[in-house]
Parts: C-alpha cells; sequence; structure tokens
C-alpha cells in the first residue's frame, strides 16, 4: 500500500506495514510483520494523528504529503510517545515548522526527551476539543493503557475512535485494512497475541479506560496497529472487556523445558489426562523452541496451564525461566495451574515452580509430580492424574467462544 488509503469522511490512513523487523519491541516476534497505523484528518485545518518509526519516513511523508496536496499540517495529534508511533515527530517539525503538537501533561516531558520539543504545544485533558473547522477532536487519557502519557482521540464528526494501542494488533495488512475484508480468525488471534504481551499486564486499568469511552458513540475504530474496525466494533469492545477481566475459553496450555526428553514425556502424559477428562483445546508447547508471545496469548485464551520443567544447575530450566518471568509480570488471573519438576543430581525445579505459584497467585491443582532420572510408569500415571484433575478444572461449564 504505497497510497494514502480514504477510511473515513476528510480521513485518511498514512500508516505503512513493517515485514523486515523480526521482533517488536526486540521481543516479541512477527510471523506476519506488522502495522504502524497514522492518519491524517482534513478540515479547514489539517491533523496528522501520530507518525511512524523511524527507519519508514519516506514512505509515510510520500503519503503525507499526497493527502495534505500542498496545504501546511497544522497539528500533530501525539497519541502516545513510544518510538514506533512517534518517530518522525523532529523530522515533522522540519517540514511543516508552524506544526502545533497536540498532548497532555504526562506527554510533554517525553517530547522534549526524545525530540528535544518544548514550544509550539497544545497542552489537553479529558474532554478537550479541538476544531479543526469540519471536524471536532475530542481526547481522553487512558494513563498505563499502556504508557503513562497514552491517549486515544475522538472524531465526533465521523464516530472515529482513534485508539491508539488499545485494540491492536500484530501482521501487517495483507489486501484490505478493514475487519470486513478479512476473517475474524485471521485479525483476532494476532489482536489476543498483541493484548497479551503488551497490555495484558494493566488489565485493572483498561478496565478503567473501557467505562470512560462508553459514553462515546463509537462507530470506528483505528488502532495505531493491525486491523482498523467497523463492521462491528461492539464485538472488538466485548473482547477487550473479556479479556480484561480474565475471562477465558475452555482448554488448557502445557508447557515444558526439557533437555533430554524425559521431561517432555511427563507433559505429553499430561496432555492425555486432559484429553482423558474431555477437554478439546489441548496445547503444547516447548520452552525452549516455542515463542514465548504464543504461549502467553493462549495461557491468556484458556482457562488452565501446567508447566513442567527439569533442573538445570539447580534452578529452573533457563527457557523454562524466562517464561515464568514474562508470567509473573502479566499476573494472569482466574486460572487453574499444575506444576511438575524433573532433577537428576539436585532438585530445584519443582521448588522454583512451587515459589512461582505463591507469587502469581494461582492455586495449584494437584498432585504436584517431582520425577527423579527418568520417569517411571507411576511417575507417568502421576502426570496422567494431574492432566485429568487439571482438566476438572477448565473444562465446562463454558461460555460461548469467542
Amino acid at each position: 500500500m504505497h497510497k494514502a488509503v480514504p477510511v473515513n469522511k476528510d480521513t485518511w490512513w498514512v500508516g505503512v506495514n513493517d515485514h523486515e523487523t523480526d521482533l517488536f519491541e526486540s521481543l516479541w516476534d512477527l510471523p506476519q510483520g506488522v502495522s504502524y497505523n497514522a492518519y491524517v484528518v482534513t478540515g479547514e485545518k489539517t491533523a496528522a494523528i501520530d507518525t511512524v518509526k523511524g527507519p519508514w519516513l519516506d514512505e509515510y511523508f510520500h503519503k503525507l504529503e499526497e493527502v495534505l496536496g500542498g496545504r501546511p499540517l497544522d497539528y500533530l495529534v501525539v497519541n502516545h510517545m513510544e518510538p514506533d508511533h512517534a518517530g518522525l515527530i523532529s523530522q515533522l517539525r522540519a517540514r511543516h515548522p508552524g506544526l502545533k503538537f497536540v498532548g497532555n501533561a504526562k506527554t510533554m516531558p517525553l517530547l522534549k526527551g526524545y525530540h528535544g520539543i518544548d514550544t509550539d504545544t497544545v497542552l489537553v485533558k479529558d474532554g478537550t476539543t479541538l476544531d479543526l473547522g469540519g471536524h471536532v477532536l475530542q481526547f481522553a487519557t487512558v494513563p498505563m493503557v499502556h504508557w503513562p502519557e497514552s491517549m486515544v482521540t475522538f472524531d465526533t464528526t465521523t464516530g472515529v475512535l482513534f485508539s491508539n494501542d488499545s485494540f491492536g494488533g500484530y501482521g501487517a495488512h495483507e489486501g484490505g485494512l478493514f475487519d470486513d475484508s478479512k476473517t475474524r480468525t485471521r485479525w483476532e488471534g494476532e489482536m489476543l497475541r498483541y493484548y497479551a504481551t503488551i497490555v495484558g499486564r494493566y488489565s485493572n486499568v483498561v478496565q478503567v479506560a473501557l467505562k470512560k469511552l462508553a459514553s462515546l458513540p463509537i462507530k470506528n475504530i483505528f488502532p495505531a496497529h493491525g486491523t482498523l474496525f467497523r463492521e462491528d466494533v461492539g464485538q472488538v469492545i466485548g473482547l477487550y472487556d473479556r479479556w480484561s477481566r480474565y475471562e477465558a475459553d475452555c482448554g488448557a496450555v502445557v508447557v515444558y523445558g526439557s533437555m533430554y526428553g524425559n521431561t517432555r514425556r511427563m507433559a505429553e502424559a499430561v496432555c492425555s489426562g486432559l484429553s482423558d477428562s474431555g477437554v478439546k483445546d489441548v496445547h503444547l508447547y516447548d520452552a525452549a523452541r516455542s515463542a514465548p508471545s504464543h504461549i502467553l496469548r493462549d495461557i491468556w485464551r484458556y482457562r488452565g496451564f501446567a508447566l513442567l520443567s527439569c533442573t538445570y544447575n539447580t534452578l529452573l530450566f533457563p527457557p523454562m525461566e524466562a517464561l515464568c518471568s514474562k508470567l509473573l509480570n502479566r499476573m494472569p488471573k482466574n486460572r487453574a495451574l499444575g506444576i511438575a519438576g524433573s532433577y537428576s543430581w539436585s532438585r530445584g525445579a519443582l521448588d522454583a515452580l512451587r515459589e512461582f505459584a505463591r507469587d502469581i497467585k494461582l492455586e495449584v491443582v494437584g498432585p504436584e509430580v517431582e520425577v527423579f532420572a527418568s520417569p517411571t510408569a507411576e511417575d507417568l500415571e502421576q502426570c496422567v492424574e494431574l492432566g485429568k484433575n487439571l482438566g476438572r478444572q477448565v473444562g465446562g461449564p463454558c461460555p460461548l467462544q469467542s
């Protein structure tokens, strides 16, 4: 998409697709790329909503100037100061020296810190409006969704919510920009993966933000990453409400860390027990070889998970230790948890998983299985029993699948 795309009345998408970055935030894998969505609204005055990441300067400015057609850009609305949204602010000011920067009180120190800008600023707060002449923009702060200065912009004229990282997703645009141009499965999984990795830690304030935005007559939701929504914004808001309440589908995730296959066998036995209990959605992951973002996404999606780790130098197997750290950072709630460990010359893994369970404040489903060296038939039966007990916790009755 090398041209600006009209997305509503006097409103254009001037974003870019990134198929080159392999890790978002140098952490999360991008098998389908990612989009940086930026927008322009034109009335008697013109306003850009965010910019894009720095390497896409030429493509962004080509689209922006195509929309402006020689007109000056009057305002840049800075919904979020993270560099994948605000990477071109300095270059934008150089091209449009009369430009004014719109942000809230938390925006301004970051604007100065990243770009040395502390003049030509317009300070806004909840409910502040900006009249472009033909379009009136209204602002709402959503602090810690997911930075302190995060805010959203609502066009009261068209009903478009420029939602920042809220309702965003991974994946570059393939074909159309909108939800009605692709299947729900195409965008929902990447939206949940984005939520679990980027926004999920702040689920309590997501609930606050949803209540704040509930009174707005939202017709379209245009996030800063991923699919643009116009077909049924209610279902999208409903997903965010559900995820931020820690509601989940029937199913379970089993993650193992294994050096020589013994702990893997234990994990497979847990999966068998889950299946025997009637759980149909069972997902098995190798902590050393599976992308953490996919594991986190499915732990957010399903009611229960089991962690099984071998002992490594008296501690957890390092990939499992890293996963536990990410889970503790996000603190998923309302989940059933099973744990098991293995060891040879020194114990350690199961004790570490017990400590993890205490820290994450989840009740452990028994039995807690600990295996010396290679699992015996009795050990594997214990793992099957763990799977069955976990299955009883995460099975029906379930809400309708999202």
